[in-house]
């Protein structure tokens, strides 16, 4: 996606009157509490939050760069050029980041320095660390579905055939890694040491498309965001049993799972943050819903200040007819507007 730079100050105004979060749709206790103004060239993807080291990293293409920022204060601290990027991670015990970039790019958290480029087949795009293994997942719409990374040496261990299109993944850090695989309408459970598909849970007919997927580790339940139906599947871990399903906001693209209040979070392109109550483990509720942005279907967690952060920007109306489920997202991004909206009680 390419940026504009003229535009007419009057639909700059509009498109900023319209875009930004005016209330919630109902009352309830999460509100938009700050609305941070980034800006900078290219538009952005997955990013990343490094609880521990204390940073937030977000891909931006057009140049292709992973920006960073102070996870408490949201000032810059730093950028790793040359890193064309739909997502990145930080493993925390070994100190090393990685890019889901083509080549890979590892580097080193503290200094922000490339350590190596790891080359690698298929389109990288979502990404995930698995503490248990301490290997990084990067999965690819085409073949190799998921390439599979030491996160220490940086060495490529394997790749796993997952037979479609993976999005977000998540670890029950014990030896398994589950992933939407959005055209199969189904989750695919990964053997972390072993590289093979260990299973596969169909959302069907209740949920497809998925594309957010959180898990709550405790009680071993996976929060599965799907767009066709545009619903929140719910289904156990263990089987794969569906345990309920509960309507959501249009073209779901993350989730997160909060276990201090038994919350999964999914974030819709159409401005929308859905919330899901576990009130138990075979009892869930839809809690008000929150306004955001158009656009802000990209989001982190902050499980230290009890954030959820969103990224977010300003886009022109598509040239063409609307493309369904892709409000706000259809026409070229305004530039300057790329912004980080906070999330919280």
């Amino acid at each position: 996606m390419r940026t504009t730079c003229i535009l007419g100050a009057a639909g700059v105004l509009l498109s900023l009157a319209a875009g930004w979060p005016q209330r919630a749709l109902a009352e309830g206790p999460y509100k938009v509490s700050k609305v941070v103004k980034i800006g900078g060239e290219g538009t952005f993807d997955t990013a990343f939050a490094d609880v521990e080291g204390r940073r937030l990293y977000i891909p931006r293409k057009g140049p292709g760069r992973i920006t960073v920022f102070n996870l408490d204060t949201l000032a810059p601290a730093g950028e790793i050029p040359d890193a064309a990027a739909n997502g990145a991670v930080v493993d925390p015990k070994s100190g090393h980041g990685f890019a889901s970039s083509q080549p890979v790019v590892m580097w080193d958290a503290k200094t922000l320095k490339t350590i190596k480029t790891i080359d690698v087949q298929g389109r990288p795009d979502a990404i995930l660390f698995d503490p248990f293994t301490e290997r990084v997942f990067i999965f690819s719409h085409v073949a190799p579905n998921a390439t599979v990374i030491d996160a220490v040496n940086g060495s490529v261990l394997g790749t796993i055939d997952l037979g479609g299109e993976p999005e977000q993944a998540a670890t029950d850090r014990k030896g398994r890694v589950y992933v939407d695989v959005r055209d199969k309408n189904d989750i695919a459970v990964i053997d972390a040491k072993a590289l093979t598909v260990a299973a596969r849970y169909t959302a069907a007919p209740q949920g497809g498309r998925c594309s957010g997927l959180a898990l709550d580790l405790k009680n071993e339940i996976l929060f599965a965001g799907c767009r066709a139906p545009q619903m929140m599947v719910i289904l156990s871990a263990v089987d794969g049993k569906i345990l309920d399903a509960l309507p959501i906001g249009s073209t779901a693209d993350s989730a997160i799972f909060n276990a201090k209040t038994k919350e999964a979070y999914s974030a819709q392109i159409d401005g929308t943050l859905t919330i899901v109550k576990e009130t138990s483990p075979t009892r869930f509720a839809i809690e008000p819903t929150v306004q955001t942005k158009d656009s802000a279907k990209q989001m982190v967690w902050d499980s230290k200040t009890n954030r959820i952060l969103l990224l977010a920007a300003d886009f022109l109306p598509p040239a063409g007819p609307p493309r369904a489920g892709v409000a706000g997202y259809g026409g070229k991004m305004v530039p300057d507007s790329f912004s980080i909206l906070v999330v919280k009680r």
